[in-house]
Parts: C-alpha cells; sequence; structure tokens
C-alpha cells in the first residue's frame, strides 16, 4: 500500500474513534459540559491533559526547532517542561481546592470583581486564539501533504472534527477523546524515533542513543563542512538574555494557560488532581526526552540526503510560482536513495530548491546567497523524517495520525476554554444567572461553533509557523494570567485593583510589542529581547504593578483573606469555597 492509502486508513480509523466516542460521551448538564461532571479518574485525567497540553507544537514543531537551532532549541524543551511541573506542583491543588469550572472564575470571585472577571475573560479568549491557531496551521499541512488536498480543505476537516465531539460532548467528550488522541500521538512518536535511532546508531532507545553514541559529533563535522555553527555550540543563534526571557515566558506561561487549568477540575479531588499531575508529566516526559534525539537523527538525515542531490528534472510547477526539482542521490555504499518524498513536499511549498549555479546539483550552505535549498520550513521536520529514512509507509501515515492527534486535541481544549469564558463566566455569572442547564449548554455550544470559525480562519493564515505561534500565545498568557494566580494563592493583600491593573498592563504590553514586531516590522526595542521571550517582562510588569497598587489601595475584604488563608491550610479538608449564591 502506497503512504496516502495507509494515510487515509488510520485517519479513518482514528477519526471515527473521535466519533464515536464523541457521540458516546454527549452531555446535557453544564457540570458535564464545562468540567466533566468532575468525575475523570487520574490516570486517565493525566493522559489527557498530556495530549491537551503536548499540541501541534510540542509533536510536529518541536523537534523541527531543535533541529535548526541546535542547542538553543532547548529553550522550547526546557521552557514547557519546567512549566508543566511548575503548575503541577505550585498551582494546581489550589484552585482544584477552590472548586472553580474557569480561570475566569477563579479571578472573579477571588478578586471580588466583575471587572477582574471580564479582564480575564478577554486575556483568556486572546491566549486561547492565538495559541489554537497554531493548532490549525498544524492539521493544514498534515493534510496538505499526506493527502494531497490545499491547506484550507485540511483545515475545513479538522474544524469538522473537533465542533463534533466539542459541541456534542463538551469536556466529557473532548475527555476521553483525549485520551484516545495521546494512545495515537505518542504511539507515532515513538515507533519512528526508535527505528531512526537503531539504523544510525545500533542502539534502539533513542535517549541513550542521543547521549552514548557518536552521532552528535559526527553531526557537529558536517555542520563545520557546510559553514553552519557546531549543532552543540550555545548562544549562537540568540542572546543569552533572550534565551533566558523566551524560556522563563515558556514556563511561567505554560502554569498560566487555562486550557490546561481546567483540567485539574475533571476530577474529583485534590488528591486526584496531584496524582492525575504526576501521570501526566511520566506521558509528557515519554515525549520530551525522545524529541531532542529524533532532532538530532532528523537533521544528520536531512544534510546526508539533501546536500549534493542530483537534479534529474526541472519543471515550472503548474501555477508557475516555483520550480519543481526531481532530485537522485548514490550513498557511500554505492545504493541509491530514495528522494521521492521531496516531489510531496515541494508542492506544498514547505521545501523549495534552486540550482542557482547550474551545476545540476543541490547544496546546502550557512550562506542564504548560496544555498540552493530556499525553503524547509520547520513543520516539516518530524513529519518528513520516517520518509527521509525510508522507513515502511505504514510508519510514514502514521506520524501523520499522531501529528493530527496532537492538534485536534489541543484545539478542542482550547475552543472549550472560549466557550466557558463566553457561556460560563460573561453569560451565566454576569448577563443571565438565572439560565436553566439547557441555555446554559445552548450557548457553550454556540460559542465553541463561533471559536472554530475564528481558529479556522487563522489556520488559513497564521502569523508564524507552529512553534513560533504557541510561543506568543505562551507569553500571553504568562504576562496576564500567571502573577495574579500566584498572588490570588500566595498573598492575601492582592485585591481587586491590583489585578485588574496588573493584567491590563502585562497584557496589554505584551500584546502591543508581538504584533508591533511581527507585523508592523518594529525592532526588538525592549534589550534586545525577541518577541517570543516579551512575555517574561509582561509577568514582571503584570507581578510589580499588582502588588504595588494592592498595597496603595483597601485591603481585600476580610473573608477573602480569610479564604485565601484557608486556601493553604485547609481547616476542614475538602471544602470547596462558595463566594457568592450564583457559585455551584
Amino acid at each position: 500500500m502506497s503512504v496516502e492509502a495507509w494515510t487515509y486508513l488510520f485517519i479513518t480509523i482514528t477519526f471515527s474513534v473521535y466519533l464515536y466516542i464523541g457521540w458516546r460521551s454527549r452531555v446535557r448538564e453544564s457540570s458535564g459540559f464545562y468540567v466533566a461532571g468532575q468525575g475523570v479518574p487520574a490516570i486517565a485525567n493525566g493522559a489527557a491533559t498530556a495530549a491537551d497540553w503536548m499540541s501541534a507544537a510540542s509533536f510536529i514543531s518541536m523537534a523541527g526547532l531543535i533541529s535548526f537551532m541546535g542547542y538553543d532549541g532547548s529553550i522550547y524543551l526546557m521552557g514547557w517542561t519546567g512549566g508543566y511541573v511548575l503548575l503541577a506542583l505550585l498551582l494546581a491543588p489550589y484552585l482544584r481546592k477552590f472548586g472553580k469550572y474557569t480561570v475566569p472564575d477563579f479571578v472573579g470571585d477571588r478578586y471580588y470583581s466583575d471587572t477582574a472577571r471580564i479582564v480575564a475573560v478577554i486575556a483568556a479568549i486572546f491566549v486561547s486564539l492565538t495559541y489554537v491557531a497554531g493548532q490549525m496551521r498544524g492539521v493544514g499541512i498534515v493534510f496538505s501533504r499526506f493527502l494531497q488536498v490545499p491547506i484550507e480543505v485540511g483545515v475545513g476537516i479538522g474544524m469538522v472534527i473537533v465542533a463534533f465531539f466539542a459541541v456534542l460532548g463538551g469536556m466529557k467528550g473532548i475527555t476521553w477523546t483525549q485520551v484516545a488522541q495521546y494512545s495515537v500521538l505518542i504511539i507515532a512518536f515513538l515507533i519512528p524515533s526508535v527505528a531512526i535511532s537503531f539504523t544510525l546508531t545500533g542502539n534502539p532507545v533513542p535517549q541513550l542513543a542521543f547521549t552514548t553514541s557518536d552521532i552528535l559529533t559526527r553531526l557537529n563535522e558536517i555542520q563545520i563542512d557546510l559553514g553552519f555553527k557546531e549543532y552543540t555550540a550555545p548562544f549562537m543563534g540568540k542572546g543569552m538574555l533572550d534565551v533566558f526571557c523566551i524560556t522563563l515566558a515558556l514556563m511561567v506561561g505554560t502554569a498560566g494557560l487555562p486550557h490546561v487549568i481546567v483540567r485539574f477540575y475533571t476530577v474529583k479531588d485534590v488528591r486526584a488532581a496531584r496524582y492525575s499531575a504526576g501521570w501526566a508529566l511520566l506521558f509528557i516526559a515519554l515525549l520530551y526526552t525522545t524529541a531532542p534525539a529524533l532532532a538530532a537523527f532528523a537533521r544528520f538525515n536531512l544534510i546526508d540526503s539533501l546536500h549534493g542531490a542530483s537534479v534529474v528534472s526541472s519543471v515550472p510547477s503548474e501555477d508557475g510560482t516555483y520550480t519543481h526539482y526531481r532530485l537522485a542521490k548514490t550513498d557511500s555504499s554505492g545504493k541509491d536513495l530514495d528522494l521521492r518524498w521531496t516531489d510531496q513536499w515541494q508542492k506544498t511549498k514547505l521545501l523549495q530548491f534552486e540550482d542557482k549555479n547550474g551545476d545540476g546539483q543541490i547544496a546546502m550552505s550557512a550562506d542564504a546567497e548560496t544555498s540552493e535549498i530556499t525553503t524547509l520550513d520547520r513543520d516539516i521536520i518530524v513529519l518528513s523524517t520516517p520518509e527521509v529514512a525510508n522507513l515502511a509507509p505504514w510508519v510514514i501515515a502514521l506520524v501523520a495520525a499522531g501529528g493530527l492527534a496532537a492538534a485536534l486535541s489541543t484545539a478542542a481544549g482550547l475552543l472549550l476554554v472560549i466557550s466557558s469564558s463566553m457561556a460560563h463566566d460573561i453569560y451565566f455569572r454576569l448577563i443571565n444567572p438565572k439560565a436553566d442547564e439547557a441555555r446554559r449548554v445552548l450557548v457553550g455550544r454556540i460559542m465553541v461553533l463561533a471559536g472554530i470559525g475564528v481558529a479556522g480562519y487563522f489556520g488559513v493564515n497564521p502569523p508564524g509557523f507552529v512553534g513560533e505561534v504557541v510561543a506568543f500565545a505562551f507569553g500571553l498568557a504568562a504576562a496576564s494570567f500567571f502573577p495574579v494566580i500566584l498572588l490570588g494563592i500566595f498573598d492575601k493583600r492582592a485585591n481587586r485593583e491590583g489585578a485588574i491593573a496588573g493584567m491590563l498592563v502585562g497584557l496589554g504590553f505584551t500584546a502591543y510589542y508581538i504584533i508591533a514586531n511581527r507585523f508592523f516590522g518594529q525592532p526588538a526595542w525592549c534589550f534586545g529581547i525577541s518577541a517570543q521571550g516579551i512575555g517574561t517582562v509582561g509577568m514582571v510588569m503584570n507581578l510589580v504593578v499588582t502588588l504595588v497598587v494592592s498595597r496603595l489601595t483597601p485591603a481585600p475584604p476580610q473573608e477573602v483573606q480569610d479564604m485565601v488563608a484557608e486556601l493553604r491550610i485547609p481547616a476542614h479538608p475538602g471544602k470547596a469555597y462558595v463566594m457568592d449564591e450564583r457559585t455551584e
């Protein structure tokens, strides 16, 4: 069977499973729609959390970023992993103890302010839409390459699938679908990694092969020969301050992501929340300890396959926008390499060549002026690696299914955050507090559909590659949510005036800097910190403003201060704190 046939088979099977789970998990009550009835087992919630958190950025883009950036790419590995540990140990148990549906719910009640709630809703929607744009782009890339359909069509298919199980089942449907999606994505990531590790090093354990074999030494030598920096050389592409800021923004941004935090509300109690956090960390580690090895293997194979490849033929594309090159190459043992994979990726325009000197060969170079690989998108590294390594067609198709699972699982969680922010935190808590269960769930489903429409637009017209777009979302989360959640738990004196001012300053500054830098050409004027790292500055500004304003304005009511104290050292284990009569 061909790669396309295997891809259709795997996608049909996995999508059928997702749709079946969504149908079986359909709900009518708001608690099932928003927090899965708070009855999800810890191990299942751990798998769902891992799938929710390991998005297309983790599966598709992270290894590609590390492969391109080398040592500096470890910022994504350290930031995202460290952030989850920070969330699981520092914040999650207390948020679960608070007993609310959403992060804006926590902010609104902890800071006794509907204005604070509205600002938190705006931040949640802003963060979630930015994040979901990256997921939809990942869906479009997979469909474009493996099913030969336009990216717009691929995004549309993904929107329909997510809409089905998110609208019908809400958080309950999303949770159990994410358990299945985690199984698909981790198998799809590990199988090619193990196969390539064994082929290149003779060791089937990628983590051990990466640290004990000579693969990095060989890769460094090749990089130097082609004029690139050593793969393991630090701080060659980014300054040390920028590396620090990006890492910290990703870390505290993870701890402020509303779609990850809400997962801790779906278990029955604080003890289950802690256990599910531990399971999630284990499930996440399986992929995150493998990614650096796969990145190095992919870089080695790409250079080995493409550098010096002979041009068999070249013809203009059908739309006349690029030249399609047919390539061939023989390895050191005299065996012909199969480079047909380059044909399909050229059609997506994510991989392009140009024989600039007319010598009939394609050369890689660190100099963009002389390099004849003119486009090599970071987002194709993981997806193309099984093809580059000439693995079996079913493995190549499995990776495509894994990429879709990673993107769709996170997209569903993000869309529910958008839905709950509008339907629960705005409609029910502020507009119509007497709304019955049916009306609340209906409004939630309408909001899911609206969010999917916006997400689809940004999937077709993304502001960057997957990992970059997601990094922007983490920066926005770091600048808006992390300080007010942290102070809301650990500082009795933090009040509504401080929280509102802090969120507005942090979110406003960070959003302005990212938009101005990415869309209007503004230079990185803040100490050379890039748009991906500016969330750290926004977070510090938020923290300082919240602390200062809180000290200059009246203290919170005594009952709020008592609640904060008991939240950390509960006098009545198992008690959920109710701040007004509308809270369930």
